[in-house]
């Protein structure tokens, strides 16, 4: 089988005039913990740059409202907590699968952004892949698969947004090895998604200069974004990207591309009026209402 080379960045569709704010995906942030507040507000409000309609960010009981602060265009759920590690516990699981599942609250669901060592997640990640609601998995939600058998369970719609260290943690290979060779690695990241499922939705966007996306079957590699990046929470602003294009009717392939393209644009237009050196992760937030207007406007 022939692997298609996308060169194509996808658009967001005009807005209608009739439109109202649950026409643009109601997305979930579950993330958060102890000492990582930051993280899930981050992600939240780069969703909601990006234009999602409703934005709910679930956080441990302990940091939600300080979470919530940081987010005031977003709502909030407070979630039980582990006392030790302030991490989601599996009551706070429970909890998630009601509101998430059950109740059919959210259109898609980002997890990760500071999420800490709570593995109770595990459980949700391939219960939401089983239930069909899309999901982009991030950070912490990669280490924490890492140690659990993960081949075959994300055969869905789902992306996988590694660095090259949790690429090297998740496939067992040294970042080296992972650098290397970029694209065959991120492929066969998505091949061990879905264990060769013939219904391949699942997509890993490999984060780095020259972000991979990929399906197995097709490849972007992205030419935006530049080393003033390369600082904490720029990862988090990624997530929120994707999962409020993936809100907004694109498919995981094309959320993935876009929000990679649109990420690394909001970064360019940062650096060159901030410097590369000064720059953070807010930065690239800030500037994604410019990135978004600058690609959408284009020819």
């Amino acid at each position: 089988m022939s692997l298609e080379c996308i060169t194509d960045i996808p658009k967001l569709p005009a807005r209608s005039p009739n439109a109202h704010k649950g026409d643009f995906g109601r997305v979930l942030v579950v993330g958060g913990s102890r000492g990582m507040v930051g993280a899930p507000a981050l992600a939240a409000n780069s969703a909601l740059r990006s234009g999602a309609g409703l934005v709910t960010i679930a956080a441990p009981g302990c940091v939600q409202q300080t979470v919530a602060s940081l987010a005031w265009c977003a709502t909030s759920i407070a979630l039980p907590y582990e006392d030790g590690s302030g991490c989601i516990s599996e009551k706070g699981v429970d909890a998630l699968r009601k509101a998430v599942i059950a109740e059919k609250r959210f259109d898609v669901v980002a997890v990760g952004p500071g999420l800490g060592p709570a593995v109770a997640v595990n459980r949700l990640i391939a219960e939401l892949i089983d239930a069909q609601l899309p999901i982009v998995i991030d950070a912490d939600a990669l280490n924490n698969l890492s140690r659990i058998n993960w081949h075959g369970i994300l055969a869905g719609k789902c992306v996988m947004t590694p660095h090259p260290g949790e690429l090297s943690r998740l496939l067992d290979k040294p970042v080296k090895e992972i650098q290397n060779a970029r694209q065959d690695l991120a492929m066969e990241a998505v091949r061990r998604m879905t264990n060769c499922a013939l219904r391949r939705e699942a997509v890993c966007l490999l984060k780095g200069a020259g972000t991979v996306v990929t399906d197995a079957e097709r490849i972007y590699i992205n030419q935006t974004g530049n080393p003033g990046m390369a600082t904490g929470g720029s990862g988090d602003v990624l997530t929120g990207v994707i999962a409020a294009l993936i809100g907004q009717g694109l498919d995981c392939f094309d959320a993935a591309v876009l929000g990679a393209y649109v990420h690394g644009l909001a970064g360019d237009l940062a650096a060159k009026e901030l410097g590369q050196i000064s720059l953070i992760a807010e930065d690239i937030m800030n500037y994604l209402p410019k990135a978004f207007n600058e690609f959408q406007s284009s020819k």
